[in-house]
């Protein structure tokens, strides 16, 4: 019995040095999350420059100040009347979206675009010359209703005239900013107070009526933005309707048009917010957009919560979220909240473990294992494949693996404490061997030690999107260890 219990032990302790000198021959990293704001493709906090009127808010900026400094600021928006880029038939002053643009795209930012018809400060959101030509619309008092004589215009959003004259804005809109990659989405803005579908406060029409004009004007944007995100109001569909499914929104997401919320927070709770149900369709697909009220008046009539902001973005599942007021006030007074949505808007690809031989032999193939989650709370919409890239003490990239086999954008979304995972097993080859009746390995790859990076990306290694890991090479690699490379065995 005695020798059975030492010969047992013997067998544990020789079965566990085997697994200790097994694992010295691989190496393990489980990255941290670093916790950083990342800007990526189709996602980010968007800087209203342009809101309601043309000073909110970006006319307290100094030409050089691109919200940098702003965690996770992707995209500046700009919301603007029609009647302000076309001032005359076919005279276009595009600079009202280009300055405040080449400021966001000069660090790779994007911007995002809504033209309006109808507003509450102006009488002709619409150009004038549009009326002058004979299209019909309302005169109306703001709140009030029609009046004739009233101190703003509303366009028949179905005038042939009118329709024929926006026809040709957007065919020019679309000519600068359709398939550029510098867009993040545009809005269909063109219908409604303020570009969101609102008549209540002026023409007063039935959800029969604004459906019809929603599809016109949504048919109409299409026609001419074949490759950008084209975005909705949730307004269209009634600002206060319930349930998963609405007609209109329905008709938008059979075309592909997403749903922006214009805005949260208007009201205190119960009423912060009545359309996460409409958004269930939407962000699995599509990318989608909070705006919250103007922080002020927000917080003025006790409706702002940090905390509400953040389940907001939660219930929706929201990639965009909106900087609606003054940017430095809004930052310094919301900081806390700031940073938890920025752990979890959009999408957020961490690498929870790669595994990889300790050494490695020129021209025969080797194995990696990689776990993947998305700790945001929609899909990488981009999509993207891991690379692993060796690069010598100088920096010099030496090969370049991408594992094609799985697309970032079938990762699964979860709650923030139970973020599902995906394994990736990858087989790699460091050079490969010549036809040589010697054995003999040619080509341009030395023995020797290297830098493993990781990024995600392009198919042909280009990294594309940014990770929350240490050790940036500046391009979106990011440094996990060391590699040996032995010469190729003759």
């Amino acid at each position: 019995m005695k020798c059975r219990r030492i010969l047992t032990a013997w067998c544990v302790l020789w079965t566990l040095q085997l697994a200790v000198a097994e694992n010295t021959d691989r190496i393990t990293v489980e990255p941290a999350d670093n916790g950083a704001a990342l800007i990526n493709p189709d996602m980010g906090w968007t800087m209203h420059f342009y809101s309601n009127i043309p000073t909110n808010y970006g006319s307290k900026l100094a030409p050089s100040d691109n919200l940098a400094d702003f965690p996770g600021c992707s995209t500046v928006y700009l919301r603007v009347p029609w009647s302000m880029l076309e001032p005359a038939e076919g005279q276009y002053d595009w600079s009202l979206f280009d300055t405040p643009a080449q400021r966001w795209i000069s660090r790779g930012g994007k911007i995002a675009i809504r033209v309006t018809c109808t507003e509450s400060w102006m009488r002709w959101a619409t150009p004038k010359w549009v009326h002058d030509a004979g299209a019909k619309g309302t005169e109306f008092d703001y709140g009030k209703g029609p009046r004739a004589g009233g101190d703003l215009w509303e366009p028949d959003y179905l005038d042939p005239i009118f329709l024929d004259k926006l026809d040709r804005f957007l065919a020019a809109m679309a000519a600068r900013y359709d398939g550029n990659a510098n867009v993040a989405f545009i809005d269909v803005g063109s219908f409604g107070m303020w570009g969101e579908g609102h008549t209540g406060f002026s023409i007063r029409l039935n959800q029969q009526q604004t459906d019809e004009i929603t599809r016109k004007h949504i048919d109409l944007y299409l026609k001419h933005f074949k490759h950008t995100q084209v975005c909705i109001s949730d307004d269209v569909s009634g600002h206060a309707s319930k349930g998963p499914h609405q007609p209109i929104t329905d008709y938008a997401l059979q075309r592909g048009v997403t749903l922006r919320d214009d805005s949260i927070m208007v009201q205190p709770p119960p009423n912060s917010w009545y359309h996460t149900e409409l958004m269930q369709a939407f962000w699995p697909r599509m990318p989608v957009i909070i705006e919250h009220e103007h922080y002020g008046s927000s917080k003025a009539r006790g409706a702002w919560s940090g905390d509400r902001l953040v389940k907001s973005v939660e219930d929706y599942h929201a990639s965009y979220m909106s900087i609606h007021w003054w940017p430095d006030v809004f930052l310094r007074e919301n900081r806390e909240a700031i940073d938890r949505i920025n752990r979890r808007l959009g999408y957020r690809l961490q690498l929870r473990q790669i595994i990889w031989p300790k050494q490695v032999t020129l021209g025969e193939p080797f194995e990696v294992s990689m776990t993947w989650a998305n700790a945001g709370v929609a899909p990488c919409y981009p999509g993207g494949f891991a690379a692993l890239t060796l690069k010598d003490d100088k920096g010099g990239i030496v090969s370049v693996h991408v594992d094609e086999s799985f697309d970032m954008r079938g990762l699964e979304v979860g709650p923030p404490d139970k973020t599902p995972t995906h394994m990736v097993k990858s087989a790699a080859t460091i050079g490969h061997r010549t036809i040589d009746p010697r054995g003999t390995f040619h080509g341009p790859f030395a023995p020797g030690q290297y830098d493993v990076y990781i990024s995600v990306g392009k198919r042909d290694g280009t990294p594309v999107i940014a990770l929350p890991l240490d050790h940036d090479d500046g391009q979106r690699r990011y440094k996990l260890g060391q590699i040996t490379v032995k010469p190729y065995r003759q």
